[in-house]
């Protein structure tokens, strides 16, 4: 078949991955010569999910690692497959309903809800799936899982056991002691009503305000402040009757349990351990509370002093625990202020009570929220407690000073003091609602029992992590880590597997505790096993309702001792996505079955993934896998950079400078954004992507396809053993790969992705499509035209392999164009080459040839010697070796040098000199320059070279850029201004040879 001018990157992506996807070629095992496997699980992106810049490059970088594989003869499996996205998906499906005009969530019920989520799975839920096979991603995708598989409801297509593997991990957890319920903070969303993790909380700088306020006495007694300088010299004196405290959240001061200060401060020994009044709330009920030490405060910070919200903010809720503060519950769900529980007043009784030492118990029911707030939302509750506070007189004010500017008459007021300044607020990443630290019930992990063994895998080194800089992110955040809260308070999603009952008191009676909760709990994989555990713990009948709502009556007639069956309901909640996905390796490979995937292709081999989720996702894979199956996930995990824009910046919406993937395939092809992010995957190091850089590489695509043309052209086909040439050139390029394969399959094995691009980039342009193509083409019409024919056909069909990993479609193409194969590429044979090809005469040879005809090239262009114009070349001297070269390669140094043929001489006016090894050379171009004009317009170009090296080393020289800049921007700079350096120094040489004519 005749190559077409040009490679049709649209027709042939679609046409070669049907292709692809015809012959099965992607599956686990496919071309697999060798009892080694390659395993590689896919970072499931959320089923809501399209591509974005990240997903491009993290997927490229697994698939070259495949392809490679493959190609190697592996038994590889790339695990493809997209979580649920409990919060995600709930959002969208939610909001299509509301765009539709549909009932809401809750007017259609539970079931009904996820069977609209399921139905719009089944539409829309494989968008990101299709796009990375655009990308050309070699996943198995048909293992394709998914996180919800086998759940109640899944439709035909989804009957998989992923959700098994989850409630029996859970089940075991729990029954161990693992899992528990317990009352902590919490990143709670306001808009969904439900906690959620740490990853999906985005904190932004935000214009906000300090208010600074009183807080009396008790008693109204007095203390003598005193500020001091560094020196110890008292700047301040004063007799005060109150403590003052700064706060950013006003509404939460009616849930302080004390108000802390620093063990050292001074300031405030006089009054550690008495108390002081809330300044808010019925006068008559108004609240006393402690004043304490703890380690916590900055005495450098505002007033020093803070007053502690336990149940409402985090760095609270470890004071409030350390000095056993009770914690109390100001909001509800949707983030007002509550309207539940006690009074008032028989609150504020209680919390006086417990501010005085008295155990208290159980403050569940404490509401503090004085009535006229009660159900307000915080923010309108803010307001009011600020005006209500400064109407009192207890805000911190200051003396302004105004004059009238038509009279000149001064007018001094006290103002309250307000710091107006940007403060960091965090908010819901898909509601976009201030995030509140809430106080409630929830499903946690003990992860402190099972956080050794992943500790110890990676300081063994059973699992590698690259960069070596993550490891501090990992074991920093598993040498600190928390309890993990594993619940949400959503329906799509893996539902908690535990069922509810009456508990039993002491005289074996049943009850129910305060706010009437029924506390037994019976943890079991389905709702048959939860009715028989909870028959033989009540010793009569069961019967498992829907709801907390359907049991409460027949609750109630039990208590009263109607002969009836006892109800037992499930949470309501569902398990956090993070809990499932940290199943990922096991779960996709048939567990709890031990089914033969499991026993090939576990542990995995590498997981590619982002810093961003190292702890959030990569620390609980391999807590999990280690608690459940007793052995590591993955081999090595591999850490990529962030994607960030030519300039450097993140990629965000409101900057505008967000990239997309696919419209950058649209415009240059899949193969050339993927090499465009392989050449940038330095370890270690952000990619810096802009449209410009992956045009770059679109040209690289039509370099290989217009040298291949040419092959094509001359007679040259590929599929034909290795040959065994005569002539130095063929000889040298066969050496050349060799050289090439041996150092991209180093960087492979290293993750250096960056490495083998642009290694082979350097190879297959400069090398190949470039010398040996011309080298060649005085050799096609002489005595070694059938060795060159073979040899260049052989040599580019070693680039086709090579690339292939990187450059799946153009590669495979080029493939089928050149030869008569008996399979595709991404089945082909990878090549193996040894240093045994590198002919070291062919070597010194032509990389003489190279070097004599680059420098002749250089010194053209640097004089502005016309492209036209053939120049003598005089050897002025020679050594042995480069007069050998010189006599077997003339012709090709006189045809792509445009020099005559050497000849002896010595160097003279209005020449200037070319150097390589071994030998020298003058070339005369005195006739064929204008020397003036030359040296004129050297010089201006010398002089902005200065301007801007100067410009840079101001820069490098100022200590405040040094500072604050990144260390990659210096990194930059430094390398710009050595370049700069290297020009002049260029330009000084060739305006020295001017001055010499």
């Amino acid at each position: 078949m005749t190559m077409d001018k040009s490679f049709d990157a649209a027709d042939a992506e679609a046409r070669i991955a049907a292709e692809w996807e015809r012959r099965n070629a992607f599956a686990a095992g496919a071309n697999a010569r060798r009892s080694e496997t390659f395993t590689v699980m896919i970072p499931p992106p959320n089923v809501t999910g399209s591509l974005h810049i990240g997903h491009a490059l993290n997927n490229t970088l697994q698939d070259i690692l495949v392809r490679w594989h493959r190609m190697r003869g592996f038994d590889t499996l790339w695990q493809p497959g997209q979580d649920h996205a409990g919060i995600a998906t709930q959002m969208v499906v939610e909001r299509r309903m509301a765009e539709r005009g549909e009932p809401g969530r809750r007017e259609i019920g539970r079931e009904a809800f996820t069977a609209k989520i399921w139905d719009w799975k089944r539409e829309s839920g494989d968008t990101i799936i299709n796009q990375l096979k655009r990308l050309g991603a070699s996943a198995d995708w048909s293992r394709n899982a998914f996180t919800m598989s086998g759940a109640p409801g899944a439709p035909a297509g989804e009957e998989g056991n992923f959700h098994d593997a989850v409630i029996r991990v859970f089940v075991d957890l729990y029954n161990k002691g693992i899992i528990y319920r317990g009352k902590r903070l919490v990143n709670w969303d306001p808009h969904f009503e439900t906690a959620i993790s740490d990853l999906e909380v985005e904190n932004r700088e935000v214009p906000g305000h300090m208010w600074h306020f009183k807080y009396p006495l008790a008693g109204g007694e007095t203390y003598e402040y005193v500020e001091r300088d560094e020196d110890g010299r008292v700047t301040l004196r004063e007799t005060r009757d109150y403590i003052s405290i700064a706060t950013t959240r006003p509404e939460t001061m009616l849930g302080d349990g004390a108000v802390a200060v620093h063990p050292s401060d001074a300031r405030y020994a006089p009054i550690v351990g008495k108390l002081v009044e809330i300044p808010v709330g019925p006068k008559e009920h108004r609240r006393l509370i402690p004043i304490i030490t703890d380690e916590y405060p900055d005495p450098d910070f505002g007033s020093g002093a803070v007053k502690i919200t336990g149940a409402h903010d985090f760095n609270d809720y470890g004071v409030a625990m350390r000095n056993g503060i009770p914690l109390y519950a100001l909001m509800d769900g949707k983030g007002a202020m509550r309207a539940d529980g006690l009074s008032y007043a028989d609150s504020a009784a209680i919390a006086s009570r417990a501010a005085a030492g008295e155990d208290v118990g159980d403050v569940t029911a404490v509401n503090l929220v004085p009535d006229d707030l009660r159900g307000l939302d915080r923010f309108d509750a803010r307001k009011r407690v600020i005006d209500a506070i400064t109407a009192e007189g207890l805000a911190v004010t200051y003396l302004h000073r105004e004059i009238e500017p038509e009279t000149g008459a001064e007018h001094l007021e006290r103002r309250p003091v307000i710091d107006a300044k940007p403060i960091m607020q965090p908010f819901g990443d898909r509601s976009g609602v201030v995030i509140e630290p809430m106080l409630t019930d929830q499903w946690f992990v003990d992860t402190a029992r099972i956080v050794e063994p992943a500790l110890e895998a990676v300081r063994s080194g059973r699992t590698e992590i690259l960069p070596e800089q993550h490891k501090k992110v990992y074991f920093n955040w598993l040498e600190n880590i928390e309890p993990w809260t594993i619940s949400r308070q959503l329906w799509w999603g893996h539902q908690i597997p535990v069922w509810y009952g009456l508990e039993k008191d002491a005289d074996r009676k049943l009850s129910w505790r305060m706010n009437m909760k029924p506390n037994q709990q019976f943890c079991a994989e389905n709702a048959e096993a939860a009715r028989l555990q909870a028959e033989e713990f009540y010793g009569r009948p069961v019967v498992v309702v829907e709801s907390r709502t359907q049991a409460a009556e027949l609750f109630l007639d039990a208590v009263e001792g109607k002969d009836q069956p006892l109800p037992i309901y499930r949470d309501p909640d569902v398990l956090d996505t993070w809990f499932s996905s940290g199943l990922w390796p096991i779960g996709t490979l048939g567990w709890p079955e031990p089914t033969e995937e499991l026993k090939k292709y576990f542990p995995t081999d590498v997981l590619v993934t982002g810093f961003d989720i190292i702890f959030f996702w990569v620390a609980r894979m391999m807590m999990m896998q280690l608690e459940v199956v007793g052995d590591v996930p993955f081999r090595t995990v591999y850490v990529h950079g962030l994607v960030r824009d030519e300039k450097g910046a993140k990629m965000s919406k409101s900057k505008g400078n967000v990239i997309d993937p696919l419209t950058l395939v649209d415009a240059y092809g899949a193969d050339a954004l993927r090499f465009t992010l392989t050449s940038m995957a330095a370890m270690g190091r952000d990619p810096k992507l802009g449209p410009k850089h992956v045009e770059v590489n679109r040209n690289f695509v039509t370099k290989i396809w217009n040298a291949t043309r040419f092959a094509e052209m001359n007679g040259v086909r590929g599929g034909g053993a290795r040959p065994q040439p005569s002539h130095t050139v063929n000889r040298w390029i066969i050496g050349e790969t060799a050289r090439i394969l041996m150092a991209v399959d180093e960087a492979l094995a290293a993750y250096r992705f960056n490495d083998a691009a642009t290694g082979l980039y350097a190879f297959v342009w400069g090398k190949v499509c470039d010398w040996y193509v011309e080298f060649a083409k005085p050799l096609f019409d002489g005595e070694h035209a059938e060795e060159t024919r073979a040899t260049m056909g052989w040599v580019l069909d070693q680039c086709f392999a090579m690339l292939h990993p990187i450059m799946p479609f153009v590669t495979e193409e080029l493939w089928a164009l050149t030869g008569d194969r008996d399979r595709m590429l991404v089945h082909g044979d990878w090549p193996e080459l040894g240093a045994d090809l590198i002919d070291a005469e062919a070597d010194r040879q032509m990389n003489w040839v190279i070097a004599l005809i680059e420098g002749v090239r250089s010194a053209r262009a640097q004089m502005g010697v016309p492209a036209g114009a053939k120049l003598d070349l005089v050897v002025t001297e020679a050594d042995a070796a480069a007069r050998a070269a010189l006599a077997a390669n003339g012709p090709l140094i006189e045809r792509l040098a445009r020099v005559n043929a050497p000849v002896d001489g010595v160097a003279g006016k209005g020449m200037i000199a070319v150097s390589v090894q071994g030998a020298s050379f003058a070339l005369p171009i005195g006739d064929v320059i204008d020397v003036a004009a030359e040296t004129a317009r050297l010089q201006k170009a010398e002089a902005k070279l200065r301007k801007d090296a100067d410009g840079l080393s101001k820069r490098l020289s100022n200590p405040k850029f040094v500072e604050n800049a990144d260390a990659e921007v210096i990194e930059e700079t430094t390398g710009k201004l050595a370049a700069l350096a290297d020009d002049i120094a260029r330009l000084q040489a060739a305006l020295t040879q001017l001055a010499a004519m």
